[in-house]
């Protein structure tokens, strides 16, 4: 499934541009299996979303634990193996930072 459809699934109105170009910044780290998923059980990894995409990224200023609870509930919003473009597009979106990727 690409990362379009599975984003789609959640946010249907996913517009393709903003997707591409997330695809593009993290063509890298999308090379690697492991990296292509978030762990919502490692907390370094939840660490790392919040700082170097939430935070660093998207530029939010937000408390950790604000950032930390709208990460659980992407978290909680996307069951099972959970897609990192897929996390991020949702995290975006939420802090209204789609503009960041063109959107």
């Amino acid at each position: 499934m690409s990362a379009l459809e599975d984003i789609r699934k959640y946010a249907p109105d996913a517009e393709e541009s903003v997707v591409a170009a997330m695809e593009k910044t993290y063509a890298l780290a999308l090379r690697d299996a492991d990296a292509r998923q978030v762990s919502f059980s490692d907390q370094a990894e939840l660490k790392t979303v919040r700082d170097n995409f939430v935070k660093g990224k998207l530029g939010v200023t937000d408390s950790d634990a604000d950032i930390d609870a709208a990460i659980a509930k992407v978290g909680e919003r996307v069951p099972g193996h959970k897609q990192r473009l897929t996390v991020y597009y949702l995290l975006a979106q939420h802090y209204g930072k789609l503009s960041v990727f063109g959107g």
